[in-house]
């Protein structure tokens, strides 16, 4: 008779039965329509070192290693830790998985393996795998993977690639839409897509879904219960989910534990900290930290956005309008967080009593870019504040590159002995560098 508390583990033959089903489905995915994506630069299957991209639940991890693996054409193995068949399985049965894998895919010297994190002690098995040459490409959707386990047990022996959803390249590529021609017909077709991207998001899968709001809240749900709440042993799930779906829907925001503990009713303000910080591992939120030369300062008033835009309205009872210059500021950040993360850049914003301005872009502490966000600036009013905020930044940081994004204008403003790039998203996000 079993104890209690007795495992009962999943047997090989079942093991087997499921990864079969995996190479199944892995052959299926290769004839989807699929895209080039710059992160694929990042993955160095070449490295002793484990390679792990890392982002938000589907926004195309699994794809991107399967296209790098294939371009290469090197033989690999595949194994989900996502399938729900394999939710219980123990670390000690990954020597089974590895049997069976060279039992299925004969032998191999590359072995991708989709959500790691869900596997209890995986970063033993990673780290054996490791010292037996093997070249691993990981995913997960919990940064947890990389600041904890990782860094902990891997003593170095990985690296990091954040995966974000589709950017509006990407978008346009997926679509067919040019990005090169200089035509009015061509310049509208982009301008017609970049309307539809700052509506539906990046996520791959919107492409080609028509009940977003569904989509978007199955997956939202699915991250709050899946890889949070179970991860952490929330105990009040429905303060912790109604806390994400607030900052959600106000996000931009600037975080202020005291206020959520609030109006949530916590115990504490590190309980409302430990909540928001769930959120940013699960790739939920990102966080921009306030610019101060001061570190003390650099660890308050962290601002939070959506991930993407498709997650600040395609929820239930978002109850939220189009905000399209909060949108605008997330689809900008987005991309560069995008931009920085492959070129080992920080992002700040800058908030004093004088003025603010949305990003600054730092090589180490040198301020090498200043931007700010407004959809329209055809009110003079507005047009002042944003420059009145690029030329506070100048002045604090000694930075001379400023650029005012629109939805529409492109200019360039003289200003007290600086020049203003003033450009569209649209046509500013197509670029891969700064």
């Amino acid at each position: 008779m079993l104890e209690a508390n007795a495992v009962m583990l999943i047997d090989k033959r079942t093991i087997e039965f499921i990864l079969t089903d995996q190479q199944e489905e892995l052959e299926d995915r290769a004839k989807d329509i699929i895209c080039y994506r710059c992160e694929e630069e990042l993955v160095d299957l070449s490295s002793t070192q484990a390679q792990v991209v890392i982002g938000v639940r589907r926004s195309g991890k699994s794809t991107l290693c399967r296209q790098v693996l294939q371009s290469k054409d090197v033989k690999f193995a595949y194994v989900d830790f996502d399938d729900e068949r394999l939710a219980n399985i123990e670390v000690s049965q990954l020597n089974d998985v590895l049997e069976i894998l060279y039992k299925i895919y004969g032998d191999f010297k590359y072995l991708f393996i989709d959500e790691i994190q869900n596997i209890e002690g995986w970063h033993l098995f990673v780290n054996r795998m490791l010292r037996k040459k093997m070249h691993v490409i990981v995913t997960g959707s919990n940064a947890k993977l990389l600041s904890g386990e990782l860094a902990t047990h891997l003593s170095g022996r990985n690296k990091e690639i954040p995966l974000f959803p589709f950017s509006f390249r990407e978008y346009c590529d997926m679509k067919g839409v040019d990005i090169d021609k200089k035509t009015t017909k061509a310049e509208a077709f982009r301008r017609a897509a970049f309307d539809d991207y700052s509506r539906q998001g990046g996520f791959p899968e919107l492409l080609s879904i028509k009940d977003n709001k569904n989509y978007v809240k199955n997956l939202v749900d699915n991250i709050l219960k899946r890889d949070i709440e179970q991860r952490y042993n929330i105990a009040y799930k429905a303060a912790f989910e109604n806390l994400a779906h607030h900052l959600l829907n106000i996000c931009p925001a600037i975080i202020v534990a005291s206020d959520l503990a609030n109006i949530f009713h916590f115990k504490s303000d590190h309980t409302a900290k430990n909540y928001v910080d769930y959120l940013k591992k699960a790739y939920l939120l990102i966080g921009v930290k306030k610019y101060s030369q001061k570190s003390k300062v650099r660890s308050v008033q962290e601002k939070v956005y959506a991930v993407d835009v498709a997650m600040m309205d395609q929820r239930d009872n978002a109850f939220a309008g189009e905000n399209l210059g909060h949108r605008l500021e997330t689809i900008v950040l987005i991309h560069l967080m995008r931009k920085c993360k492959m070129s080992g850049l920080d992002i700040y914003y800058l908030n004093e009593r004088s003025g603010e301005c949305d990003f600054l872009v730092c090589e180490k502490n040198k301020v090498i870019q200043a931007i700010q966000v407004s959809y329209d600036i055809s009110a003079e009013k507005t047009k002042k504040r944003e420059i009145k905020g690029l030329l506070l930044a100048a002045k604090q940081t000694g930075c001379n590159d400023l650029l005012l994004l629109t939805d529409h204008e492109n200019n360039l403003i003289q200003d007290s002995g600086y020049a203003i790039k003033v450009q569209p998203v649209y046509d500013w996000s197509l670029g891969l560098g700064l």
